[in-house]
């Protein structure tokens, strides 16, 4: 009986925190808005209710953001908020360096700042500067122009870097998945909807496929096309190699034999093919941000890859880390590429554009203490 009780009074709550607190809200901000509302835009602002069996949290956000996937209960309702029009102007880089004065920022040589801002835009510089701000637009004591620039510069390096072993790793990652598909189950392995886990992905793979490949100007797919009308695809020697590393970590992910995917994972040093998917799709996030000239050195990645504790080459002793920090994504391109050139100069490239750029913070990419006494960075 006090089960059923309290089921309805669960039921209960849940109807109001749906239905009559959203609409509430609605009324209250459109009657307290006195902007016109014909000049206004508008947001889409989300409430999201959680419901678990011991508590009732509210959240509220005015982004996409996802709530934890493992809560009992998960509603999400839209209002629409009435926005005032954005006005602000234009401003020219003379402004610009007067209003970053003006907000603490300290800057040695304006003629240097105004040609570094011309070719950088302000938005760009400031996700380097904003670790110096001490609240919005107020800038910490001895906040400099000149370390945001660095800072930039560091970044900037470190992406080169990055992209020039995940580019390694891509090409011998495709290459292996490429032929030992191939060999087990013939060159159309990756058309054919029996090998696969999720048919919905499936369609999705083959969908991106075929727009990489009527986007590919290789001589190779023209070739083929010229010669052979069925399949309407080329083998995987051929398609694939026009992939996106987003598609092929898909295209691996859902294929169901474990055991080829097994032997891959294996033939890089990694013991479980779980892991290797983790790695691949975080590190195919990590590569575009690469690719887009994105923030890398203290972003906080959504993909995370999962961390073996035992390897069977160098590998890292602690493993209980920030695994949304940069630090957990090298560790694995380290090993990764170690895995594919044992003579690579990765780790003493690292270290020397650390001792290039010494004001940089490595606890913000999520650096442990005495990180270079693990053996993987030795």
């Amino acid at each position: 009986m006090d089960m059923i009780k309290a089921n309805k009074s669960r039921r209960l709550i849940r109807f109001v925190l749906y239905f009559y607190v959203p609409l509430l809200l609605y009324f209250l901000i459109v009657s307290t808005s006195k902007a016109d509302t014909t000049q206004n835009s508008y947001l889409i602002f989300s409430v999201r209710y959680l419901v678990d069996r011991e508590r009732i949290s509210t959240f509220a956000a005015t982004d996409s953001a996802t709530l934890p996937i493992d809560q009992r209960t998960r509603a999400e309702l839209l209002l629409l908020y009435a926005m005032s029009e954005y006005t602000n102007r234009a401003l020219s880089i003379d402004e610009q360096i007067t209003g970053l004065k003006k907000n603490g920022l300290i800057i040695d040589n304006e003629k240097d700042a105004h040609k570094y801002l011309s070719i950088i835009s302000y938005f760009r510089l400031a996700s380097y500067w904003r670790p110096m701000e001490k609240s919005p637009h107020q800038f910490k004591p001895n906040s400099r122009f000149e370390n945001a620039l660095s800072l930039y510069y560091f970044d900037k390096e470190l992406r080169a870097l990055i992209f020039s072993a995940i580019q390694s790793i891509e090409i011998a990652l495709r290459t292996k998945v490429i032929h030992n598909f191939s060999m087990a189950y013939g060159p159309f392995w990756f058309m054919d909807d029996e090998l696969v886990k999720s048919s919905k992905q499936q369609q999705e793979n083959l969908v991106s496929l075929r727009k990489e490949l009527d986007r590919s100007k290789e001589d190779f797919i023209q070739d083929h096309y010229h010669k052979y009308t069925s399949p309407d695809m080329p083998p995987a020697w051929k398609t694939l190699e026009v992939a996106s590393f987003g598609v092929l970590s898909k295209l691996y992910g859902n294929f169901k034999d474990k055991s080829v995917k097994k032997s891959i994972a294996r033939s890089f040093g990694v013991p479980q093919h779980e892991y290797l998917e983790s790695w691949m799709r975080s590190i195919a996030v990590l590569r575009n941000c690469c690719a887009h000239h994105a923030r890398i050195w203290n972003r906080r990645f959504s993909m995370i890859p999962q961390l073996p504790k035992t390897m069977t080459e160098h590998w890292i002793v602690n493993t209980k880390l920030d695994a949304h920090k940069l630090y957990v994504q090298l560790c694995c391109i380290v090993y990764w590429q170690n895995s594919i050139y044992e003579d690579n100069d990765f780790v003493e490239k690292f270290k020397l554009l650390l001792l290039k750029y010494p004001n940089v913070d490595i606890a913000a990419m999520g650096f442990p203490k005495n990180w270079e006494e693990e053996p993987l960075w030795r």
